[in-house]
């Protein structure tokens, strides 16, 4: 998932919302190659106190590649390109010269392994052309795919920062109080000089660029509540302040406007606009994340995660139509959407609920998350922040995430509840959660499997159907 993709996994710095957590989670040491051909990650393993990659699964992506074991000695064959190398080994061949290993070579279930520091040497060997690696982040660049990019700060009010970018690039995004951080895992994003930007502003402060664990992170810092904008086909990122502008008077589950003058607007800010206060249906808006062009996470070599959300997403349809609720598909096809347009759409539509649908090969069992607000600007007039749009509607969104929890439980289904500064749940006035779907087991695939996720389906529509009263009283 990308949001952080999404990825995701939804967010490292997701905390535990209604229960306290004893677990201690260790992210995974993963390694980042980048190509014309494609861009992935593998898992680092640790061996004898180094970090090791499987060779095989570094070449497989690239080109046509096969391999075979004879007792202690490894083959391996990449397009043209015969290796070979021996268990306990610090040398082989590729191509009929030698090559020397930082560590020895290891050969386990038919598996070979070599050290990750051995990279900048063997794969140029491998494939005849220029490699670049960053060791210390274990980033692999074959060929030059590099993405560079520019920092530039528009002194406007509010101001706005300006990062253009030499290829379309597509982070997830999360922020906190006086930060927004871009992760970058899939994007070969690299800083050309200068790591640190730092302005006199009290708005926009400072961006820094680091690398770390296979990918690229930049980090924006401000006194305020931070918002990106994607342009030019993703090539563009804009950081600002923007607020929307729903109704400010909400009393009663009735919302009223207050006309009066409209302050003025960031350029790139979503607007909601809201007509007056009419009777609205019970309607449930349901957001299969990703779509189109971003694939979001790789559960599978063939499953996408956009393919899973879409699949769960159209059975909670099922259930809850099923139970004579309205609901809204913001994407009922392969479609790219925007987070702005994810949330502005919500907004028009005035929901009782959104449901935020997302998926992952980490874990298993459900995971529920509900917002983690920044600190927010000062809402003027008929203007509300656009970052905290949540906040009124939070307290609702965790008591539907409990019930959630118990309508689970009830069917066995391992779960459990957090809260992460998630866009675009923050951006959304109804109460707002996101569902992220990992495999029962350690089969990948039956993440998408309609066996597994139709109770999980059930026991959202249920939970819905309990508290609509509350939820019709409260809007």
């Amino acid at each position: 998932m990308r949001w952080s993709s999404c990825a995701i996994v939804l967010l490292a710095v997701a905390i535990f919302l209604f229960m306290p957590s004893t677990s201690v989670s260790t992210e995974e040491a993963r390694i980042s190659i980048y190509s014309t051909a494609a861009n992935y990650s593998l898992p680092v393993m640790d061996r004898q106190g180094q970090q090791y990659v499987g060779l095989l699964e570094i070449l497989e992506p690239l080109g046509k590649v096969s391999s075979r074991s004879d007792g202690n000695r490894w083959k391996i064959r990449y397009n043209e390109i015969d290796g070979e190398f021996t268990t306990g080994k610090t040398r082989g061949r590729v191509g009929g010269r030698s090559v020397d290993l930082t560590n020895s070579f290891l050969l386990e279930n038919g598996r070979g392994m070599v050290p990750v520091a051995s990279l900048a040497v063997v794969m140029p060997r491998f494939l005849g052309g220029p490699v670049n690696f960053h060791e210390s982040s274990r980033r692999l660049f074959i060929g030059n795919v590099a993405t560079q990019f520019t920092v530039d700060l528009v002194k406007t009010t509010p101001p706005r920062l300006v990062l253009n970018f030499s290829t379309p690039v597509n982070p997830t995004i999360s922020t906190e109080p006086g930060h927004l951080r871009m992760s970058f895992q899939r994007d070969p994003v690299i800083a050309a000089s200068a790591r640190e930007w730092k302005f006199e502003d009290h708005g926009i402060s400072a961006v820094t660029f680091v690398e770390n664990n296979g990918g690229a992170e930049l980090t924006v810092s401000g006194q305020t509540a931070l918002m990106a904008s994607f342009s030019a086909g993703g090539r563009t990122i804009t950081v600002t302040n923007p607020v929307i502008a729903p109704p400010a008077n909400v009393t009663s589950g009735t919302i009223a406007q207050t006309p009066r003058a409209a302050p003025t607007l960031a350029p790139s800010a979503p607007i909601t606009t809201v007509a007056a206060p009419t009777p609205h249906r019970f309607l449930i808006v349901i957001d299969a994340s990703h779509g189109g062009e971003e694939r979001g996470a790789a559960l599978t070599e063939q499953l996408a995660e956009k393919d899973v959300t879409l699949a769960f997403a159209r059975q909670l349809r099922r259930e809850l139509e099923a139970r004579g609720i309205s609901v809204l598909m913001l994407r009922d096809s392969d479609a790219t959407l925007s987070l702005d347009q994810r949330a502005a759409a919500t907004n028009a539509a005035r929901p009782a609920v959104y449901l935020d649908i997302h998926a992952t090969s980490q874990g298993s069992g459900v995971r529920l998350y509900a917002a983690l607000l920044p600190e927010g600007m000062e809402n003027r007039g008929p203007f509300l922040d656009w970052s905290t749009a949540q906040a009124s509607a939070i307290q609702t969104a965790r008591q539907i995430g409990i019930g959630a929890v118990a309508e689970m439980q009830k069917r066995k289904i391992s779960v459990r509840t957090l809260s992460a500064p998630l866009r675009p749940l923050n951006n959304v006035m109804a109460p707002a959660l996101a569902i992220e779907l990992s495999p029962p087991s350690s089969t990948v695939p039956d993440v998408n499997s309609p066996t597994y996720q139709q109770p999980i389906a059930t026991a959202l529509a249920d939970v819905l159907i309990a508290q609509r009263t509350t939820l019709e009283a409260q809007r």
